[in-house]
């Protein structure tokens, strides 16, 4: 009997412990598997709100009607090949253009009574930048008022003479004297008044100068930026000192060293492409204008100058330059574009194709060689498709406030 009741018991623990294991199993499968479907819900949810964004991206496109993309200087071409040139990256150093720079000194000598300019400013072509007061100016002065006393004066005797030959009280030769005279005045006068132009003086100027007292301009005579400044109130200024230099910066030169090995390959008039630190992204364009005749003796290189246009005047004399002069296409064609209408979005290379002319979607695209303003397109656009070859910037800007306006 007390056998049979600790079997009993046995089988009792046994299912009690069974039943337990079961519940606690159960409850933690169960748990497990909520969080993994909580986990995937999750997961599922991310990816489709990914998936929304790339497919939001590759909608993005602007639309633009032919009369707004003249009016912004949107131009569509077709992608083509073509061959493109090898280059020879050499370096070089911003120079001012020579024959754009003047020193401006006074054509007479004087004490400086003012200036009109400092270091940095514009200035045009004739600008007034300084006045003197001189004495070699005020004896021009007098003796231009002499002569046109004198004028005036051979003149009235030139009429009074022609009334008394026709009343024949004079004799005929006075009236050649008398015309020989006015002639004579009137040369005088002209001479003094070439003289004053000469000095710096307008034809206003002369106009006003009876009984004013007239300081000797001195001019500009190109438009450009005040590089150096002389020029100090008080002081005496004589032609032999230049009181101001100007220069003309819409041009500069860039000084380049090419390698004695290179130079069959170089001409002049070859393209050129600039760049320099302060603008990594900005291309400057030019041309070979000068080749030197001297091989270096130390480093095996040949001067050259290439002549580049500066818009704002981004270059400033002294800066080291990365110069790339483009060689005659040899090569294979490829497929390329024009530089300018490659445009940069998130980190990618992107250029504007259109199959209508009206809506532009920027598609990634993978770059190779860049030559002579135009670059190789290794990837993301096929021969015969249609883009902005012009206006790809406007195209972005577009694209950017169309996002703005979205957000």
């Amino acid at each position: 009997m007390k056998k049979k009741g600790i079997i009993i018991g046995v089988i009792l623990a046994l299912v009690l412990g069974g039943a337990f294991v079961y519940r606690f199993t159960h409850l933690t499968t169960g748990k497990g598997e909520e969080q993994a479907k909580k986990k995937e819900a999750g997961e599922l949810k991310e990816e489709g709100k990914k998936a929304k964004e790339e497919e939001h991206k590759e909608a993005a496109s602007v639309k633009m009607d032919p009369e707004t993309q003249k009016k912004s200087g949107v131009v569509v071409a077709m992608a083509r090949k073509k061959s493109l040139g090898g280059v020879i990256t050499v370096t070089g150093k911003v120079e001012v253009n020579a024959d754009r720079i003047a020193h401006v000194s006074p054509r007479i000598s004087g004490k400086i009574i003012s200036v009109g300019a400092s270091l940095g400013d514009g200035v045009g072509a004739g600008q007034v930048l300084a006045r003197l007061d001189s004495v070699e100016l005020g004896e021009a002065l007098n003796r231009y008022h002499q002569s046109k006393t004198r004028l005036a004066l051979a003149e009235k005797n030139m009429e009074r003479v022609k009334v008394l030959v026709e009343k024949k009280i004079a004799a005929r030769k006075e009236i050649l004297q008398a015309e020989t005279d006015y002639q004579m005045a009137r040369a005088e006068l002209h001479t003094d008044e070439e003289r004053l132009l000469l000095y710096g003086l307008s034809k206003s100027d002369l106009a006003a100068t009876d009984g004013k007292r007239i300081l000797v301009p001195v001019r500009s005579p190109i438009g450009g930026v005040v590089t150096e400044k002389q020029a100090v109130v008080g002081e005496l200024a004589d032609p032999s000192k230049s009181l101001y230099t100007v220069a003309d910066l819409s041009t500069v030169w860039v000084m380049v060293d090419i390698n004695e090995k290179d130079l069959t390959k170089v001409r002049k008039g070859q393209a050129a492409t600039v760049t320099v630190g302060a603008f990594p992204d900005t291309k400057f364009r030019g041309r070979i204008a000068l080749i030197a005749d001297i091989v270096n003796e130390a480093t095996r290189t040949v001067k050259a100058r290439v002549e580049v246009q500066n818009p704002g005047r981004k270059l400033k004399p002294e800066m080291f330059t990365t110069v790339e002069l483009t060689l005659p296409a040899t090569g294979a064609a490829v497929l390329a574009v024009p530089e300018d209408a490659i445009q940069e979005l998130e980190g990618k290379k992107v250029l504007f194709v259109t199959e209508d002319s009206k809506e532009f979607i920027p598609r990634a695209v993978q770059l190779g060689l860049a030559s002579g303003g135009m670059v190789e397109i290794s990837g993301g656009l096929v021969e015969g498709q249609h883009y902005a070859v012009k206006g790809s910037f406007i195209l972005k800007s577009e694209l950017k406030k169309g996002e703005l306006g979205e957000e």
